[in-house]
């Protein structure tokens, strides 16, 4: 099983969409100190998630949500 899931920064005020097999594990390695775009702040949460059978599946969800680049769609997706 795999999932797309959606992280909140409240400190930053964005949202960031990722794909993972095992979430919670996902969650703490991006809270850890590691380089990249959530490594700026340590307040990210989990506010959404979305399961899918194959990688192939969850990958192309995740493109879809980030070719809206558009904040209202996720809180729209979010709030649903």
């Amino acid at each position: 099983m795999f999932y797309l899931y959606i992280l909140f920064s409240e400190k930053i005020n964005s949202y960031y969409v990722g794909v993972s097999s095992n979430v919670e594990e996902r969650l703490s390695r991006h809270l850890s100190n590691h380089k990249g775009y959530t490594a700026k702040v340590k307040d990210w949460i989990i506010v959404y998630t979305e399961s899918f059978e194959t990688k192939t599946e969850a990958l192309k969800r995740e493109k879809q949500i980030k070719n809206w680049k558009s904040k209202t769609m996720i809180e729209k997706l979010i709030a649903s």
